[in-house]
């Protein structure tokens, strides 16, 4: 292996939408319903309103940043442009939390379908040997691992549009209704974060900008074609699932979509294992997603000296980022040993809004401070469509923060360590030389 750090251009349209949808896809298969356990099925809409709204102004707005800087960095490349190293290190620390803490809650996700499927195989097991073989797969090139995740996206937006089809005719209202009234206000900021994990990641596609052919034109594509996918998908499963049975039964597990089919068919239909089976499709397809993410974001951070430089190293066969990748999957098979599902789904939304705060004070100070920029894509309404997503963020991240004091804590303690490691080791001195403020 050589020290070369530079990526290959690969990525087409139709992989970049299949890699936005594919990074959150899982969203609609678990997690979505533990906000029905704090806000009931009316209030969790309530939410997913709001953070529907959210990312919407936020993916306009983040389109301009990806397409005028499309480098693999993403936010933290942004932060540093626009507000120098010390914020460039918090966007950069949040990104890493927000991948790095989503694949371990899916490969949990993804073991308990299993598990569904075959009660013998365990879990945790199951989760970690998945880690192993989509790392492997990584491994191959990026050529490779786009064109497995346009398949498996693919067959797990076909099984979503089937899941609706079949419990669209069980669908009772009095069921969606039930204990829904009144709205349990304190319940539905209480669920913000459940509610972004319909969408959360899909932001990660600015981590492979520098892999996308003509990434002014295809990134626009991928993003915006990306999200509208994702608000029907997400809309329809919730609602449905909601009013086909008794939702209080899915509140706590991490397979709500094959219990709702099992209630609506019998658990005896052979329908129900094909659907779990073919399910894992979305699993794999976010999996493969993030693994993507947050190996290049490891990458980007190791090459701008914010990380030990050898995580930045780059296959020259393969032109893929290896140990970035081998580091990464380690420290998710540690989360998995070590998590609660739904503690690393609120830890993961909790880094992602920290840096949807940042990116959009960065894109403001961008638009102030460098007009003359080229930005091949402007977001559309400015400023009020970048202080619309800036203001619901800051919500989002108050919520977070004010109903999850002790994760809020741990995830300030890994943030003071981070500023700890870059200013004794005077990597900031570095960083500062080369950055723009």
């Amino acid at each position: 292996m050589s020290a070369n750090t530079s990526l290959k251009k690969a990525i087409t349209p139709l992989e970049l939408w299949a890699i936005a949808v594919g990074l959150v896809i899982s969203g609609e298969y678990f997690g979505w319903n533990y906000g029905w356990g704090v806000a009931g099925t009316l209030g969790f809409l309530v939410s997913v309103l709001v953070i529907t709204v959210l990312y919407g102004t936020f993916i306009f707005s983040f389109t301009e940043l990806t397409t005028a800087i499309p480098q693999a960095g993403g936010p933290f490349t942004y932060a540093r442009e626009a507000l120098g190293p010390w914020a460039a290190l918090v966007a950069g620390y949040a990104t890493l939390v927000e991948f790095l803490l989503a694949t371990p809650a899916i490969a949990v996700a993804l073991g308990t379908y299993v598990h569904f499927l075959h009660p013998a195989m365990p879990v945790t097991g199951t989760a970690i040997l998945v880690y192993l073989l989509l790392t492997g797969v990584n491994l191959l090139g990026i050529r490779e691992s786009a064109g497995f995740t346009l398949v498996v996206t693919l067959l797990a937006v076909a099984e979503l549009l089937v899941f609706m089809a079949i419990v669209g005719p069980s669908f009772k209202t009095a069921n969606f209704m039930k204990e829904a009234l009144p709205i349990r206000w304190v319940g539905v900021f209480a669920a913000l974060p459940f509610a972004m994990w319909l969408y959360v990641c899909i932001e990660g596609v600015a981590t492979v900008a520098e892999e996308v052919k003509r990434p002014h034109r295809t990134i626009p594509i991928g993003y915006i074609s990306g999200i509208l996918t994702l608000v029907l998908l997400a809309l329809g499963v919730m609602v449905l699932s909601g009013g086909a049975t008794d939702w209080r039964g899915l509140t706590n597990i991490t397979y709500p979509l094959p219990e709702t089919i099992a209630r609506v068919l019998g658990r005896e239909s052979r329908f129900t294992g094909i659907f779990t089976g073919i399910g894992l499709f979305g699993l794999l397809a976010s999996f493969n997603g993030i693994i993507i993410s947050y190996s290049r974001q490891l990458f980007a951070l190791a090459r701008d000296r914010y990380l030990p430089s050898f995580l930045a190293q780059v296959s020259p066969k393969r032109q893929t980022p290896y140990w970035a990748l081998l580091c990464g999957a380690g420290a998710g098979i540690l989360a998995i040993c070590l998590g609660n599902p739904d503690q690393l789904v609120v830890l993961s939304v909790l880094g992602a809004v920290t840096m949807y705060v940042i990116s959009m004070i960065s894109l403001f100070r961008l638009r102030s401070r460098r007009p003359a920029m080229q930005r091949p894509f402007r977001v559309p309404g400015y400023p009020y469509t970048p202080a619309m997503a800036l203001l619901l963020s800051l919500v989002a991240l108050g919520s977070i923060v004010y109903y999850n004091v002790q994760l809020s804590l741990l995830f300030l303690a890994g943030l003071a360590l981070a500023v700890l490691y870059f200013y004794l080791t005077g990597k900031y001195k570095r960083v500062w030389l080369t950055s723009i403020p």
